[in-house]
């Protein structure tokens, strides 16, 4: 008899696991797909085109997680799958009782029946939260394989909140690419730094079919980089696993899932944000590492930031505007639109609760520790309005943009604004050029 199944997930490793363990497998039937963290994303179906008409004629219906109980009860489901990340450990298990409770199986699944090998040598860069600052790991670790005449393509995790047909396999080479996909804030914070710098990224729905196409990539392909998102693990099997770790949220990387998977499969650990973290924060991570994965290589890594217009800021009432998953499931209190704030002379932080309308309301009701800042959610035609509309209401002198797209693109802005910008900047030795230079002699990759 087959197996009734849920996925528990937030359109993301949910997909990814059952294209890679459930697609085409018929002693299992996926009765749903379960939805959280993104808004807006319950109510829809995963398609039969990319479910298998065969076994899913109709698709498979993504209903909202508080729906669990009854799903498991009336569906006579057997296993319960869960599939998301950046979830701290009280949480994870509360979900596992409310599993266990309705009759059912709770299962995590592992690297080995989820992560697809490559035919071309592969990075990971993940973390052990969201916002520790994968991205600019990535840029780094890409400028430095460029630099050396190597072809890399990124992969990135998925983020599909649209079409999902339509959107199985994504290839983003120019600034343009991210209309014609039709790009959410999410999806433009990640994409667009890539492909200002020249190198080109997948993402979409279908990562077998995204890995293919990558691989012969029309630019070339010497390395592919998967450019992890929240704290999940690769889709992909790396040959070489970089994990960043945040000390401004110190304990978490191994009191989070699966952040602590990545802190354990680790060759190298950045420390990242060095220059604005506690000395006792930094020493948390460090006394954690050694307990966990002694053997990984730690780099020590500092996130500077610098900005457009200073002068916008010193003796300035800003309104702080934010990376939104940072500040919503990843739990961050400042961002680097903060610190850049207060580095060049801020008077006041305007608060942006008077002001929010629409959407963004609701995401201060759900997340309500994200305080005085502004999450640049964007999920949506209607989020990026309210955005907009929240923006220019506020009563300010100047809009810090801490998100890593220039928002005036996107959205009309009626004051001021300046950009916030940050890159990986490494202390001491040992340095990621150190770790690529004996990856690149192990894979003969020397041009």
């Amino acid at each position: 008899m087959k197996r009734n199944v849920v996925i528990i997930g937030a359109a993301g490793r949910d997909f990814h696991n059952f294209n890679t363990f459930f697609r085409g497998n018929a002693n299992y039937n996926v009765v749903a797909f379960t939805a959280a963290q993104i808004p807006d994303i319950d109510g829809r179906a995963y398609p039969a085109v990319l479910a298998g008409a065969d076994l899913y004629p109709n698709g498979i219906p993504i209903v909202a997680e508080a729906e669990l109980p009854a799903l498991i009860k009336d569906n006579d489901v057997v296993d319960c799958v869960f599939a998301y990340s950046d979830v701290p450990y009280k949480r994870l298990m509360n979900i596992s009782s409310i599993v266990n409770a309705a009759g059912a199986n709770f299962i995590l699944m592992g690297p080995k029946e989820t992560m697809i090998p490559s035919t071309k040598p592969v990075i990971a860069v993940v973390a052990t939260r969201t916002g520790c600052g994968k991205s600019q790991t990535s840029r780094t670790v890409i400028e430095d394989l460029m630099a050396r005449g190597l072809k890399v393509v990124a992969v990135r995790h998925p983020m599909p909140y649209g079409d999902l047909a339509e959107q199985k396999v994504e290839r983003f080479a120019t600034v343009a690419d991210l209309a014609k996909y039709k790009c959410t804030i999410e999806e433009m914070e990640e994409y667009e730094p890539h492909v200002v710098r020249g190198n080109v990224i997948y993402a979409g729905v279908d990562y077998e079919a995204i890995l293919r196409a990558a691989e012969v990539d029309p630019a070339g392909c010497d390395v592919v980089l998967w450019d992890g998102g929240n704290n999940d693990f690769s889709f992909y099997k790396p040959d070489l696993t970089i994990t960043v770790a945040d000390p401004h949220r110190p304990g978490a990387e191994v009191s989070y899932y699966p952040g602590e998977v990545n802190m354990r499969l680790a060759d190298v650990i950045v420390i990242n944000k060095m220059d604005s973290a506690s000395p006792e924060g930094i020493q948390t991570v460090r006394d954690n590492i050694v307990k966990v994965n002694p053997k990984a290589i730690v780099v020590d890594g500092a996130s500077p930031c610098k900005v457009d217009n200073p002068e916008l800021i010193r003796g300035k009432r800003c309104l702080i505007v934010e990376d939104g998953p940072t500040l919503t499931h990843g739990e961050m209190k400042i961002g680097a639109g903060t610190i850049a704030a207060r580095k060049y002379g801020c008077i006041e932080e305007i608060d942006a609760r008077p002001y929010v309308v629409g959407k963004l309301a609701e995401t201060y009701r759900i997340y309500p520790n994200i305080g005085n800042i502004l999450p640049a959610m964007g999920y949506s035609e209607q989020q990026l309005k309210d955005l907009e509309t929240t923006i220019n209401n506020v009563d300010c002198d100047t809009v810090v943009i801490g998100t890593p797209i220039d928002l005036n693109r996107i959205i009309k802005i009626n004051k001021p604004t300046t950009r916030v910008y940050y890159d990986l900047q490494e202390i001491g030795t040992p340095t990621l050029k150190d770790v690529l230079d004996d990856f690149i002699v192990k894979h003969n990759l020397k041009k």
